[in-house]
């Protein structure tokens, strides 16, 4: 094993392009240099940009490798050069950016930087919020851009370091007016589209918030190894109570407008999973609407087991770094209050210490159903109690009833001695009920059962009497201590159904993906960490249970119960088949590709059957007939034979030249020929062969980049298409615009039009999705011609034509000014 300390990752991580990661990089760099570190620039991408060019002096650069591919030339960062030289620090630029391939290089710059973390090499990146795999799908909702380079968070969350480079959106856009970010020929174009202020505001907010995570990650995570219990109010983490009563929405919102009074606040519902306190009169249909609108409201929600619920919502709480914690006060009236002594609200209050306790007033407040006592077992309390009431209790009876002594009968004073044994067991149990009997006994027996004064022990009647009312008194407490175990068991029941229903409505919302069920198992019982390990940890506070598929699930924390251990082996059944789901998951993707292929041979070989028979039989019968010795053919007859097999051998080519464009698509082994394209050029030739188009004006419109020869087949493609279901008497229209540095070209047809289920299959090779002629084509047109656009950084969507049809509009990028051109091979960036 080696013996090499893995390097450290610093990240510069920005909202948008032109915030300043590079320089920051690259003053890191000069910083370091000057203190005697060995620095090195593996890779720094400068945009033409002079002061960061200017930034470079100084520091040494390693060559960049020259990479060809597919017929072009590209450069990338030396790797190997780099781990040859070994320096103590690397600056390498754009993490996210995808290798060229080939030689053996990894297929993206970020596993470039872990072979030099783990060389021991110190490395300092930047990144953009929008590559991100997690944010990747909300940035291209925001601006409308797709990113195809991403970066797993869990890379960029091992990073020693993370500094966010802020910069205000009004800033941003100044810098990019003044050509510090673009040239200036594509400035106008970038401030109208994705420099847009509302954009640069969200990802700026993106990025605030992904970075404020990662501290709060870290926070939790220094608190958790020195355990510390204290809350520290860096942020305002707002716990809201849940019963499951009717009080529940109107905690949520009150709580909800808590967190936002300050930037940043978290919302956190709890529920405890008990039938005594809070829980008590819990409705489960309740609880799913409230737990809705937590969610709607940004916040989340979580389910523990407590054995007091006080106990447990402070335990959370501290857990969960909350600054507040909102209850509803008590349903109960005055009278239940009296009876049952301090509720869990007042608990609560006494124990938060530094945590701030709302107590919320609601329409339900002193109207609700009775609830028991917050204590379900015997307290220490009621168990030194019970038997003090069992001495005391007799005694000031006795005292009462000799001021009573000729009013009452012996039966009455007998059965009031009886009472108060009764509500002696009710307070501490048998053994209580037992000494208050006896006492009581001895009592009726010396002051009330004549001769007055004196023990009759030797009276088979009183003995009989006093056995009797001993046994009594027994068989009252057993029954009540009876009932309180039955009370207790059905309580931990109700917990566990509680907790195991909250488990399954996450597994059916999808929640239940494998780091998800370690939060929700690590929640639920309130422990330090849950982890799943390949053998069982030694050590003391942890608790191991088998969680099949060869896993173990390890909880670090307290002792658990024989009860709470019955649970969680159902919440490691669930962690090993989810472990199990993924391995099989893992095993299904890797086969899927092998089954597309498959779908895609056969699709190919039924479509070969009679797509390309057909025109071949039709030239091989002309050129036959012309080759025939048996027939004299006229020299209209002649030229008709001729103009039928070369009209066949036109369309045998086009149906071979789809089948091998389509074929290197999918092999990304096509190269383009990206240069200024004017919509003049290419329209001509593309419908030279398509009858009944008519063309708007496109003199106007400027150059875009396109590969010429590509354009004309994605247009001819989305033009024939057209012409085949545009009713006799129509034509389609080819409209083109500029809008926010992109061309739209509109191919207009007035057909039946296209459902919008219908949408995403239109694309599909090998189909004629609403066609009925297969003499046609292969079914390769629309698919080739989205292929091709999107191999053109373009975009190919339809649309419905008002009044009736279906729009297909190809979306390109303007061309630079300078007329440039460059050869990309597909699947490269």
């Amino acid at each position: 094993m080696s013996d090499v300390r893995p390097g450290r990752l610093k990240v510069y991580l920005g909202a948008a392009p032109g915030v300043g990661k590079t320089c920051r990089m690259l003053d890191e760099g000069r910083r370091r240099a000057a203190r005697g570190v060995d620095v090195v620039v593996g890779f720094v991408e400068c945009h033409g940009r002079p002061h960061t060019e200017a930034m470079l002096d100084g520091l040494e650069t390693i060559a960049r490798m020259s990479c060809t591919h597919r017929g072009g030339h590209f450069e990338e960062m030396d790797l190997a050069a780099v781990l040859a030289r070994r320096p103590q620090v690397v600056i390498v630029d754009e993490f996210a950016h995808s290798n060229v391939p080939g030689d053996g290089r990894h297929p993206k710059r970020w596993q470039d930087i872990e072979s030099l973390l783990d060389a021991g090499i110190d490395v300092v990146t930047a990144l953009n919020i929008q590559h991100l795999e997690s944010l990747n799908d909300v940035v291209e909702k925001i601006t409308g851009v797709p990113q195809h380079e991403t970066v797993p968070d869990e890379v960029v969350r091992r990073a020693r370091q993370i500094e966010l480079v802020d910069m205000p959106p009004e800033g941003l856009r100044r810098r990019m007016a003044h050509g510090n970010i673009h040239a200036p020929e594509k400035v106008d174009a970038a401030l109208a589209d994705y420099f847009r202020p509302g954009n640069l505001t969200a990802l700026r907010q993106l990025a605030l918030l992904w970075v404020a995570d990662r501290v709060d990650e870290a926070l939790q995570e220094y608190r958790s190894r020195h355990g510390i219990a204290g809350v520290w109010e860096t942020r305002e983490r707002v716990a809201v109570a849940l019963t499951g009563g009717p009080e529940g929405e109107t905690l949520i919102r009150r709580a909800a407008r808590i967190a936002d009074r300050s930037a940043g606040g978290d919302l956190l519902a709890v529920h405890v999973a008990r039938s005594d306190g809070l829980a008590a009169g819990v409705s489960h249909a309740s609880l799913a609407r409230q737990r809705r609108l937590v969610e709607d409201l940004g916040g989340s929600y979580h389910s523990v087991v407590g054995d007091d619920v006080a106990t447990t919502l402070v335990e959370f709480a501290r857990a969960e770094n909350a600054t507040q914690l909102v209850l509803g006060t008590s349903r109960r009236g005055r009278l239940a209050r009296f009876l049952t002594g301090p509720g869990t609200g007042e608990t609560v209050t006494a124990l938060s210490g530094d945590i701030d306790v709302h107590r919320v007033t609601h329409e339900r407040a002193g109207h609700g159903t009775l609830l028991p006592s917050r204590r379900r077992t015997l307290s220490t309390a009621r168990l030194i109690a019970g038997p003090v009431a069992g001495l005391v209790l007799p005694l000031l009876l006795t005292a009462v009833l000799a001021q009573l002594r000729d009013t009452l009968n012996l039966t009455s004073e007998a059965l009031l001695f009886l009472l108060t044994v009764v509500g002696v067991a009710c307070i501490g149990g048998v053994v209580s009920a037992v000494i208050a009997s006896v006492t009581a006994s001895l009592l009726l027996n010396y002051w009330f059962i004549p001769p007055i004064g004196r023990f009759t022990l030797d009276d088979p009647n009183a003995l009989l009497a006093l056995a009797v009312f001993a046994v009594v008194a027994a068989t009252v407490a057993a029954v009540v201590d009876r009932s309180l175990r039955l009370s207790r068991r059905s309580a931990r029941a109700t917990a566990e159904a509680e907790t195991m229903s909250s488990l399954a409505g996450s597994i059916v919302r999808g929640e239940a993906t494998i780091p998800a069920l370690l939060e929700r198992t690590r929640e639920t019982f309130g422990m330090a960490a849950a982890e799943l390990v390949d053998e069982p940890p030694d050590g003391a506070g942890v608790t191991t249970v088998p969680a099949g598929a060869g896993a173990y699930l390890a909880l670090r924390g307290r002792t658990l119960s024989s009860s709470e251990r019955r649970v969680l082996a159902a919440f490691a059944a669930h962690a090993g088949s989810a472990v199990e789901r993924a391995r099989l998951a893992e095993a299904a993707a890797e086969v899927e590709p092998v089954k597309a292929a498959d779908r895609l041979r056969t699709a190919l070989l039924r479509a070969v059957g009679h797509d390309l028979r057909t025109p071949l039989a039709a030239g091989w019968a002309a050129v036959t007939s012309l080759r025939s010795r048996d027939v004299e053919f006229s020299a209209e007859d002649r030229d008709e034979l001729l103009a039928t097999a070369d009209e066949s051998m036109a369309k045998l080519n086009r149906l071979v030249e789809n089948l091998l464009d389509l074929s290197r698509l999918e092999a990304g082994a096509l190269t383009l020929n990206l240069r200024a394209t004017s919509l003049e050029e290419v329209l001509p030739m593309a419908l030279a062969d398509v009858p009944g188009v008519e063309v708007a004006e496109v003199e106007k419109i400027p150059a875009l980049l396109a590969d010429p020869p590509l354009l004309e087949r994605v247009v001819a493609n989305l033009a024939g298409n057209a012409a085949r279901h545009t009713p006799p008497g129509k034509k389609v229209l080819v409209t083109a615009s500029a809008l926010a540095g992109r061309v739209e070209l509109r191919i207009v047809d007035r057909g039946p039009g296209l459902p919008a289920d219908g949408r995403e299959r239109l694309f599909e090779p090998f189909q004629r999705l609403g066609d009925t002629d297969n003499t046609n084509g292969l079914g390769l047109g629309l698919a080739l011609a989205r292929g091709l656009t999107e191999a053109m950084s373009g975009i190919l969507t339809p649309e419905d034509t008002p009044g009736g049809g279906l729009t297909m509009v190809v979306s390109l990028p303007l061309a630079a000014d300078d007329g440039s051109q460059r050869d990309v091979p597909t699947g490269t960036p």
